[in-house]
C-alpha cells in the first residue's frame, strides 16, 4: 500500500512498476482521502480513483484497489461506473475496496468533507448508506435491464450501467471496518474483509463476530477472506515480520503492507526479500 499523500506521481509509479515485476507481491493499494491525514496538512495528495486508473494502465499483473473507498465521497451509481472503468483499464484486476467513510475519531479527516462541500453522515446513517451502496453497485454490475431502487439513503430510477466489468459476475468486494454495524454489512456483501490491524486481539474478536453474523444469515464464513493492514518499518524489518507472522497465525491470509514515504530506491524488492520470507 502506497498512500498517495506527500509523494509525487513519479515516485508512486516507480514503486508500482517495480512491484508489478515481482511475482511474490500479489496486490497494490492506494487510499481514498482528499486532504492529507499525515505529514504537512497542506501537502500534496492525489484523488484515489483517478490515480488508480493511471497506475492500472501502467501495470500488467498486480491486483489493485483503494483501501478503502469512502462511500461518502461519491454516489454509488457513479462509483460503480468509475470502478467498472478501472476494471476494464486493468484487464480485470480490480479488487473493489469500500467502507463507510472516515471515522469521527479521526478529526484530521473530517476537514476534507467540509472543504469539499460533502455531507458528513453520522455513523448509523453512513453504515446504512454503505449497505445500500453495495446492493446498488452489485446490481449495476450484473443487471441486464434498468432497475429502480428506493432505499433509506439512495433513490435511483432507471438505473443501468454499460459496459460491465471484465470480472464476472463482478470484481471482488472488499469492505473495511470493525464496527458491529459494518461487520453485518460485511457478512452480507463482502468477498474480503479488511481490519485496520492496530490491535491483533481486536482483529481476532471482530473476526469471530463476523463468523457469527454470517451464520445468522446462512452464509459460510469461510467465503469471506480475512485481510489486515500492517505498517512497515524500514528500520525494523524483523519487527514487521513478527507482526505479519502473528496476523497469519490468527487467520489473516490477505496482508497489506503499508509503506511509509519517502520510498527508498528498490523498496518493492526490499519488501519481497526482507518481509515475505517468514
Amino acid at each position: 500500500m502506497t498512500a498517495p499523500q506527500q509523494v509525487s506521481y513519479d515516485d508512486l509509479l516507480r514503486v508500482w512498476r517495480e512491484a508489478d515485476a515481482i511475482p511474490a507481491i500479489e496486490h497494490a493499494w492506494l487510499f481514498d482521502h482528499l486532504m492529507p491525514i499525515g505529514g504537512d496538512p497542506g501537502g500534496p495528495i492525489f484523488e484515489g480513483w483517478t490515480l488508480l486508473s493511471a497506475l492500472a494502465a501502467q501495470t500488467r499483473r498486480l491486483r489493485l484497489g483503494l483501501l478503502v473507498t469512502s462511500n461518502r465521497f461519491r454516489p454509488p451509481a457513479m462509483l460503480a461506473k468509475i470502478a467498472t472503468t478501472v476494471d476494464i483499464v486493468s484487464g480485470g484486476r480490480l479488487d473493489f475496496g469500500i467502507g463507510a467513510g472516515s471515522r469521527p475519531s479521526l478529526p484530521v479527516a473530517r476537514r476534507e468533507y467540509d472543504a469539499h462541500g460533502l455531507p458528513y453522515l453520522d455513523a448509523a446513517e453512513a453504515v446504512e448508506s454503505l449497505g445500500e451502496a453495495c446492493t446498488i453497485i452489485r446490481r449495476l454490475w450484473t443487471s441486464v435491464e434498468p432497475f429502480d431502487f428506493e432505499g433509506g439513503r439512495h433513490r435511483l430510477v432507471g438505473a443501468f450501467s454499460n459496459p460491465k466489468p471484465v470480472q464476472r459476475p463482478h470484481p471482488p468486494i472488499l469492505i473495511g471496518g470493525r464496527s458491529l454495524a459494518t461487520l453485518r454489512v460485511v457478512a452480507e456483501h463482502a468477498d474480503i474483509w479488511n481490519h485496520t490491524g492496530e490491535d491483533l486481539d481486536d482483529a481476532v474478536s471482530r473476526s469471530a463476530l463476523l463468523d457469527k453474523y454470517c451464520a445468522e444469515i446462512g452464509r459460510d464464513p469461510s467465503a469471506i477472506r480475512r485481510s489486515i493492514h500492517v505498517p512497515v518499518s524500514y528500520a525494523d524489518p524483523a519487527g514487521t515480520r513478527g507482526v505479519i507472522a502473528k496476523a497469519i497465525a490468527i487467520g489473516f491470509q490477505h496482508v497489506v503492507l503499508s509503506l511509509p514515504a519517502p520510498y527508498p530506491v528498490g523498496v518493492a524488492k526490499w519488501v519481497a526479500e526482507e518481509l515475505m520470507s517468514i
